[in-house]
């Protein structure tokens, strides 16, 4: 497989780099084309050999013998989002959810223990607490707000630290560099799942991760209309991580890479708008008696002192903390929501509401809510933030 024709634009600037970079100067068209195969043609034994010989001696390079391992659109991807990550090398993946298996598998064997952040993705806590459990594998949860609820469960038998930042529904904004510096200090891998802020707000790998995930389902793609995974990686995991990407055949798909690659085009606009967006609604609701907001906007607040060492900007995904002793007012509440939809997901360009109940925020150990304090997670996305405020202010209403 040859990429001679794409030009990989390179440019210190984030924004400069997505509009210009793989264009396709042979076919003449500003995004690169869609490569399917799944038999990859060569002229004679000896031109496959040759590309094998490649591959093994520069195995991030591109050179593929079978349609599995990828086309010239997948690689196209993997090239930009190395890039935009600062890491080693991107593998990518069917789904998000894909790209935490993946990570999890590379490093893990059967005897190891993972601690891993209490408020992680809801499968993410069936994948480590449950399923892995059958091979043996411990998983120790950890309090996002406490780290030596971390150090202190760390024993030999450790092996990955598994990060989600902000915490899933509750929004817990962690030190990592201190999580990274328990990590280095007893040599255990480290992972995050930084699907929230993506490297537009932080770069994981350059602050001293091995892993970073990002669904591509959410921002990359910035249409709710495509599914994949990206799992950034250093050098010292790379190996591990290529070994299991093979084995387990977890590889995005070429339609799938080219909406990605389509979508990474303005994900800096996008993300803009969603921070601008989020902030005048953040601001909002903030003012509002029965909501206790959970985004990083409180200056005085441990939560915005993480987010603002870490991270350069905010996303659009919220919650709300909403004091009731009526339920099915809260329900009301949402339900009366006029221009969020209702749906799993996030990251597209349309707003949306999910009241989170047990089966989104999964058993948590140390998610204190008292039996009228309830969760609802909004997503705000590019509308006029005025419209999205006037929305929220005729469904108040129905809250008790």
């Amino acid at each position: 497989m040859s990429l001679i024709v794409i030009k990989f634009f390179m440019s210190n600037s984030f924004k400069t780099f997505l509009k210009h970079t793989a264009k396709d100067f042979h076919n003449q068209s500003v995004n690169p084309p869609v490569v399917r195969a799944s038999t990859i043609i060569f002229k004679s034994m000896k031109h496959i050999r040759k590309t094998q010989a490649k591959a093994k001696k520069n195995p991030t390079g591109g050179h593929y013998d079978y349609g599995r391992q990828g086309t010239s659109t997948t690689y196209i991807l993997q090239k930009i989002l190395t890039k935009l990550e600062e890491s080693y090398h991107v593998f990518t993946t069917p789904t998000g959810f894909g790209a935490v298996f993946l990570a999890i598998f590379s490093v893990t064997r059967p005897g190891d223990e993972i601690i891993v952040a209490d408020p992680v993705y809801s499968p993410t806590r069936l994948l480590t607490e449950k399923f892995l459990k059958e091979f043996n594998i411990n998983t120790i949860f950890y309090n996002p707000s406490d780290l030596k609820t971390l150090e202190k469960n760390i024993t030999k038998k450790t092996k990955l630290i598994f990060v989600e930042n902000p915490g899933s529904n509750t929004f817990d904004f962690q030190d990592l560099g201190k999580i990274l510096s328990i990590a280095k200090k007893r040599k255990i891998f480290t992972a995050i799942d930084n699907t929230w802020g993506t490297p537009y707000f932080l770069k994981p790998i350059k602050l001293g991760f091995d892993m970073s995930i990002v669904s591509a389902t959410k921002y990359y793609s910035g249409h709710s209309d495509v599914m994949g995974g990206s799992l950034a990686v250093n050098k010292k995991v790379f190996s591990k991580v290529y070994n299991a990407e093979r084995i387990t055949g977890l590889r995005l798909g070429p339609d799938d890479a080219y909406l990605i690659t389509r979508g990474l085009r303005t994900l800096d606009v996008r993300l803009d708008r969603h921070r601008e967006n989020a902030k005048k609604v953040a601001n909002f609701l903030s003012k509002h008696k029965k909501f206790k907001l959970l985004y990083p906007y409180k200056k005085n607040s441990n939560n915005f002192r993480m987010w603002k060492k870490y991270y350069s900007g905010a996303s659009g995904l919220m919650g709300l903390k909403i004091k009731s002793n009526n339920i099915n007012s809260v329900r009301k509440f949402v339900n009366a929501l006029k221009l969020f939809g209702y749906g799993y997901s996030w990251g597209g360009f349309e707003s949306l509401a999910l009241h989170q109940e047990f089966r989104e925020t999964g058993n948590r150990k140390y998610l204190n809510l008292t039996k009228d304090e309830h969760l609802v997670r909004l997503h705000i996305g590019l509308e006029d933030p005025n419209d999205l405020i006037a929305d929220i202010k005729q469904a108040l209403r129905h809250l008790k």
